[in-house]
């Protein structure tokens, strides 16, 4: 793959494929007291959020809020917190974090057991099957950690560089099953970036990529994809397409990595898409004016539509990074962001709740693609499309 004309060819025919977001915690409020499930699980118990089961547009409301994850506060809910009433209104998902950006405190999870209650209690809560998911690559990039009462894990880095087939498997098993313990059926990983910058804020210096060698990457990848598929989790591969050359991170920055980025950064995405080892491909919130001169990857239909799905073949759901991140809000309203996403062709839109708290994001949101269907920017069947593609993300029990 050293090459540099096959590593054009692939870019630019996507004929490898036919052979072939550090998401941060933020503040939280106190604790509710803890409450019966078959209470929480009751419909009836709680008001509707903002007409989202009422009026005209409920049914509309409800396939749009199926496309969202979304962070809260809290290490127990009840039936009238706004996490509760959204899910009961039809949200997609919710993301879990260990403590929060803005005051380092706990936010969802303090340990196992409490964790695995949480989690148990937002289930109940949906009329469908909701997506729990969490950022669990291992080494700093772990909401399950010693400090909440779950096993150390080492760092893709730290993998990579011993780069054993057998030590992958136990690690990637381990991690896994951690996310089992509390019900999480989503993992924001594994990190499939080349470390092509070891000096990147975001990649290098975290310890989040496995190698600068592609071979390194995908060997060691699949073989951390395969185990979350054995344990019924689904995964999603980042950061589509490469974010392993930035100076800068996405969730504090605007980042142009136009300048560093390399073909060859393609090569861990294509090679696994091709080898049918993928559930979702998160879109990176990355500046690259050599796919798209005008959007950032995560906005453009030039790199989630054509390269992606078009030369790379990928088919299935497409994931955001935080939609809340510096580097979407600094540029891009929020209300174009998520309009230039889902006409780009991302599928699940992801909202932290990090950056900043907003418990009106789901009904904002929802309002806000209400809008662009009544006036022709979306339509219902691109919405259609991407629900049958995110329900392959949700966990089948």
């Amino acid at each position: 793959m050293n090459d540099a004309r096959v590593r054009r060819r692939l870019l630019l025919t996507g004929a490898g494929a036919a052979a072939a977001a550090v998401l941060t915690g933020c503040d939280r409020a106190a604790p509710a007291p803890a409450r019966r499930a078959d209470a929480l699980a009751s419909p009836a118990a709680s008001p509707s959020v903002s007409g989202a089961t009422a009026g005209p547009d409920a049914a509309l409301r409800r396939k749009i809020a199926s496309l969202l994850v979304v962070g809260f506060r809290g290490e127990t809910v009840t039936d009238n917190d706004w996490i509760v009433r959204a899910i009961r209104n039809g949200l997609g998902g919710v993301i879990l974090f260990d403590r929060d950006l803005q005051t380092n405190a706990v936010r969802n999870i303090s340990s196992p057991t409490q964790a695995a209650a949480l989690v148990k209690s937002l289930r109940q809560a949906s009329p469908g099957r909701l997506i729990v998911s969490i950022d669990q690559e291992g080494g700093q990039t772990s909401r399950l950690n010693p400090a909440n009462g779950f096993p150390a894990s080492q760092s893709e880095a730290e993998i990579g560089a011993a780069n054993n087939p057998g030590t992958t498997r136990t690690w990637a098993e381990g991690i896994a099953k951690d996310l089992t313990t509390i019900g999480a059926n989503l993992n924001y990983a594994p990190v499939v970036d080349l470390d092509v910058n070891p000096d990147n804020p975001a990649i290098g210096k975290l310890g989040r990529s496995f190698s600068g060698d592609p071979d390194v990457v995908v060997g060691n990848a699949t073989i951390e994809l395969q185990a979350h598929r054995n344990a019924k989790v689904k995964t999603v591969i980042k950061h589509f397409p490469g974010l392993g050359s930035a100076t800068g991170n996405t969730d504090f920055d605007v980042v142009d990595v136009s300048g560093s980025w390399q073909e060859r950064e393609l090569e861990p995405f294509q090679r696994l898409i091709a080898a049918g080892v993928v559930d979702s491909v998160m879109a990176a919130h990355i500046l690259n004016t050599r796919l798209d001169p005008d959007h950032p990857a995560s906005l453009s239909r030039a790199v989630v539509t054509d390269l992606l799905r078009g030369k790379l073949g990928w088919k299935g759901p497409v994931v955001s990074d935080d939609m809340q991140a510096a580097a979407i809000t600094r540029k891009v309203p929020a209300d174009q962001a998520v309009t230039l996403a889902l006409q780009a062709g991302v599928d699940l839109l992801v909202f932290a709740n990090q950056q900043v708290y907003d418990e009106s994001v789901v009904d904002s949101t929802i309002d806000t693609i209400v809008g662009q269907i009544r006036s022709g920017s979306l339509t219902e069947t691109q919405l259609d499309q991407a629900v049958a593609r995110v329900d392959a993300l949700r966990p089948t029990s």
